[in-house]
Parts: structure tokens; sequence; C-alpha cells
């Protein structure tokens, strides 16, 4: 497994590059997946754009205005948060001799350099706001296409999914939470899926309707999308070993799947960035250091989800054309969000509630929720809007 890309890198190539120590792996495929989503979802816009689908809309700027005091604040706190803790790295390594994630909410850094790297940024920032002004700002009305917006939407869901995903893992490991409130708060990982699909789709559909985009588009844009870029987040889980592993697997491989890697069946994942050894939850006590990997392999469920989450994916892109409900599409993701999950949380560790008897997974619930609405939601849809209408038709 791989904590960090210092660790892939050297294990993959022979070379250590120092930096890169800061880099969480998890968190790299959780930007990437962000990325490849935002590319993706503009060129949806594009699409439904070129057929009549949304609009651009016109917005009254005025051109040669001094620039906002907020881009100043912002290059010049990014630049110092950069100049303090990142370039120190460069030049000595052993500021993460115990770990990326310690010296990042430590207080070690450099004030030397976080002040000129802010300095610079904040000159050029002012370089940049001079050339722009005009003795009299002019203004003027600015054609805006939805898809160029996507930039800011996607920053927006990317904090409203980050925070919401946060916050549900809390509540299904609230007695954790509770135990050790500061480490929760600080710590990178801890993330639950369905926390931020739920607060992350709402970001975007406020996002949407501020950029003149309707709901039930945005939706259809963005099911598929999501879809890709939960299987990214998930290989960033697998490599990373991240703790949502599956439950302990010690059965022999079939037969079937003898042509595949032993570990597809079961995995010890080595080295994982959780640090654990211990995959019963407290039946097997032992220490990383010694053992820095699972004493008995599980089911490596992320692999899992990632390989059906493509899947799905594709069979989402290749319909998307031809479901001319709006709105249609994405009941049929919700569908197919909800029972990925719900599937595999059979064999996935996690925390149960007590429900009248009944000991589902906070997952499980959600999943189940998730498949209802997508069918009321899908033959709403079919049934109130039988189809988009193109710029093409009457």
């Amino acid at each position: 497994m791989y904590p960090t890309l210092y660790d892939a890198i050297k294990d993959l190539f022979g070379l250590e590059i120092g930096f890169l120590q800061i880099a969480n792996t998890f968190g790299f495929f959780v930007a990437i997946g962000f990325l490849v989503a935002n590319y993706m979802m503009a060129m949806e816009l594009k699409r439904k754009q070129k057929e009549g689908l949304i609009d651009a809309f016109t917005r009254k700027t005025f051109k040669g205005k001094p620039l906002p005091k907020g881009e100043y604040l912002s290059n010049a706190v990014m630049g110092f948060i950069f100049g303090y803790k990142v370039i120190p790295i460069l030049f000595n390594g052993d500021l993460l001799s115990d770990g990326a994630q310690e010296y990042i909410f430590s207080s070690n850094g450099s004030l030397l350099y976080g002040i000129l790297l802010g300095a610079l940024l904040l000159y050029l920032k002012y370089r940049e706001d001079l050339k722009q002004r005009l003795e009299e700002p002019v203004e003027v009305d600015e054609t805006v296409n939805p898809w160029q917006q996507m930039g800011s939407i996607t920053l927006v869901a990317a904090i409203t999914g980050i925070i919401g995903a946060k916050v549900f893992h809390w509540l299904e490991y609230w007695e954790s939470f509770v135990a050790h409130p500061v480490e929760n708060l600080l710590s990178p990982s801890g993330l639950t899926f369905f926390g931020g699909l739920i607060c992350g789709g709402a970001g975007v559909l406020w996002a949407a309707k501020k950029n003149n985009i309707g709901a039930k588009v945005m939706l259809d844009v963005g099911g598929p999308v999501m879809m890709l870029a939960y299987g990214i987040g998930r290989m960033g889980c697998h490599y990373s070993g991240d703790g949502d592993w599956g439950i302990v697997n010690t059965a022999p491989k079939p037969a079937w799947l003898n042509a595949f890697p032993d570990w597809v069946w079961a995995y010890n994942y080595p080295n994982n960035v959780a640090g654990e050894c211990d995959p019963t939850g407290g039946s097997m006590p032992c220490d990383f250091d010694v053992t820095p990997y699972l004493q008995l392999p599980v089911f490596p469920t992320p692999f899992y989800e990632i390989v059906m989450a493509i899947g799905l994916f594709a069979i989402l892109w290749l319909i998307r054309k031809k479901i001319m409900a709006p709105g249609a599409l994405f009941g049929i993701y919700m569908i197919f969000a909800g029972l990925e999950r719900f599937l595999i949380e059979k064999i996935r560790v996690n925390s149960t509630y007590n429900l009248f008897g009944f000991h589902p997974t906070q997952a499980e619930i959600i999943s189940i929720l998730l498949i209802a609405g997508g069918a009321v939601f899908y033959f709403y849809c079919v049934r109130k809007q039988p189809r988009y209408k193109m710029n093409n038709e009457d």
C-alpha cells in the first residue's frame, strides 16, 4: 500500500522525492476524481447547450474596476501557507520524519519563506490589477455560458461534499468522535460516501441555480460522472489502505477466480495508511510497527467497488442520450448507486444501528432509500415530463 505519493514513486520507480510525503494517496485520487468530474460535466453542459436544453445568460459587470480585496487576501494567504509549510520540505526532509500528517497539523514551518512567498503573490496580483484597470470603469453586459461556471460549481461540490462526508462519518462512529473529537476534526481520513453525495449534491444544485442551470438537467449531467468519480475515489481507498476494507476472508479462492491474483479474493493490505494490523476490531492485539499488515486477509471491497462503479458509469454514459425525460437518468443513477452499495455492505466492515431488532449499517439504510427514491423519481420524471425538447423540434 502507498500511504503517500512518496511511497508509490519510491516503490514503482526507485526515486525518493521527499516533498511528496505530504501528498496523501487518498487525497490525490479524490482530487483526480473532482478534476475528471469537472471536465466531463463541462463537456456535457456544452452538449446540452448546443441541443437547446440550457441557455447562456448575461450579467452586468464593470470592466477596468479594481480587483476585490478578497483576491489580494486569498493570494497572500495561499502564498504564506505554501511558503510556511511546503518550501521548507524541499530543503529539510527530516521535517516529515514523524509523518506528513503530524507535520501539516503542527506549528513547524518557515515564517521567513511564508512571508516572502505571500508578499510575492500579493505583488503579482497587484501587477495584474494595474494592467486591467481603466481610468473610468465601464459597465458591460457579459455573456456567460453555463459550462464555463463548472469550476466554481466543482469547488462548491468539493467543499460541501467533504463537509458532508466528514459529518456523516462522525455520526456513524459517534462514540469514537466523542472520545477523540480533536483528532477526528483534524484527521484527513474518515469520509462517508453518502454524506458527500447528499451534501455535495445539495451544494451543486444551489450553485447550478445561481448559474441558470435547471435542477433536472444538472442532475442528469452529474449522475454518470458521480459514479465515475466514486470509482476513482475508491482507488484512493484501495491503494492507500484507509480502512474501508471488507470483513475477514479466510475461505479458499474459488476456481473461477484462478485467472486473477490472490489479492482479488483476500488481501492483507500491507503498509496501510490506517496503521491497522488487527482486522477483527480488537480480538487480535498487535503492534503495527512489528506486523505492518492485517494478520488475517479481508475482502478487498474498495477494489470491488472500483470495478462496479466504472461498469455502472459505462452503462449510464451509453444510455445518457437515449433517456429523454429530464431527471430520469439521475433516477437510474440513484438506483444503481443504492444497489451497488447495498450489495457491498454484506462483506464490508461498518458500524450498525439497532432498529426494531434489525442491525443495518448507515449505508444500508441510505441505500434502500436511494433505490426506492430513485425508482419513484424515475417514474415521476417519465410521467411528468415525457421528453427533452430539442432546438430542432416545434
